[in-house]
């Protein structure tokens, strides 16, 4: 999961892009803390905005929604979390 920081404006970007927004969105722990690089990801629904927290999908899987053969990215938004719990079971978070 990760947490969308800003957006991306291109003048210039790939064909398989166009029409998609970009979102740059900085991926988190459970427990809402930061982790790893901030990176730039396709918002295949089109729908996630400025603070929300989004499921992503990396790799070809990015791409998979768009029903596309090829699009240029490493990581897309795959939906908007509203709500989600963790269960830890014998003190090991899942």
């Amino acid at each position: 999961m990760g947490k969308v920081i800003g957006t991306v404006v291109c003048s210039e970007k790939d064909e398989s892009l166009t029409g998609l927004k970009l979102l740059i969105v900085q991926p988190m722990k459970d427990e809402f803390t930061p982790t790893g690089k901030s990176m730039v990801v396709i918002d295949t629904h089109g729908a996630a905005g400025y603070d929300d927290l989004v499921y992503l999908a990396k790799s070809r899987d990015a791409s998979l929604p768009l029903g596309l053969e090829l699009v240029a990215t490493d990581a897309g938004i795959m939906g908007i979390v509203e709500n989600y719990n963790v269960i830890q079971h014998g003190g090991a978070q899942l």
